[in-house]
């Protein structure tokens, strides 16, 4: 999802530990993992700062070493993400304020019941034309275009379903200068225009539906191997993945048998019937920990 995206980018911009070997689409950052928890059930949420101990236990349940997960946790508070505070022999972390807008504004597609939907004939246009000497740059931009669910038509050419605030997506990444470099603007396919074309054109449409069926393979039987926070975990880390992955393309060009409203279904249903459970255990588990 585009502002969970925005700090597991952060993170990911020096050397991050190996990925877990969990995920329905192959395996998860611990960071994502991390992300995916926090703003499940910490974010919004009267939590108090973690003992190091239950987020090391809920990410090694998840196939993180101990050594990837301190290293997180650490990277993740020089980042500005965490808020690291020591009591007595006992490590905590909580939210900072960065982390909470940025999982706040996260959490709004997470949990819409529409988070593949767009106004019928919503489009962002943007244009940009770099120099050779800002390679650099123009590789940032291009990466966080793609995170924030933009396609490429051509070169120097992106679009994206619905309205995207643009000026919001360069300042949250830090490229307020390549703003000046480019021009965006909202869009509607004039008459004539093959739209079908377009979205197989920008996005690689059977990746993203690929990426759906993984979803809806992998969590028809949630594994019951894993206790339900970290299920729950799981899940939320696999759910912002494909909201990574589609960004809203308009299934009315995709097909009778687009398969994101069945996703979005599954995530609900699956999520529900976890949260019970997960939170619960994560209250035992704050419980158990150990004192000052």
């Amino acid at each position: 999802m585009e502002a969970t995206a925005d700090a597991d980018a952060a993170v990911n911009s020096q050397a991050a530990p190996a990925p877990a070997d969990r995920g329905a689409d192959g395996p998860h950052r611990p960071q994502s993992l991390l992300l995916g928890f926090l703003g499940g059930f910490v974010q919004g949420r009267e939590v108090p700062p973690l003992p190091a101990v239950v987020l090391l236990d809920l990410l090694g349940e998840l196939g993180v070493t101990e050594a990837a997960a301190r290293a997180t946790l650490k990277r993740m508070t020089h980042r500005g993400l965490l808020e690291r505070s020591q009591v007595g022999r006992t490590a905590r972390y909580q939210l900072t304020a960065l982390s909470e807008g940025v999982l706040s504004r996260a959490g709004r597609r997470v949990d819409s019941p529409t988070p593949f939907e767009h106004p019928e004939g919503s489009w962002t246009l943007l244009s940009y034309s770099m120099p050779e000497s800002l390679r650099d740059l123009r590789h940032r931009v291009r990466s966080r275009l793609a995170w924030a669910g933009f396609g490429g038509l051509r070169d120097g050419l992106w679009i994206a379903p619905g309205t995207v605030d643009v000026a919001e997506v360069f300042a949250e990444a830090g490229l307020e200068d390549a703003a000046g470099l480019a021009d965006w603007f909202a869009a509607q396919p004039l008459p004539g225009t093959d739209v079908d074309g377009l979205v197989h054109r920008a996005w690689d449409v059977p990746a993203v539906l690929a990426a759906h069926e993984l979803f809806l393979q992998a969590w028809a039987a949630p594994p019951e191997d894993l206790s339900e926070l970290g299920r729950a975990t799981l899940l939320i880390a696999d759910w912002l993945r494909l909201l990574g992955t589609d960004p809203g393309l308009p299934a009315r060009h995709l097909g009778p048998d687009w398969p994101a409203a069945r996703s979005t279904d599954l995530y609900r249903r699956t999520f529900a019937a976890l949260r019970p459970g997960a939170d619960a255990a994560l209250t035992r588990a704050v419980r158990a920990a150990p004192g000052p």
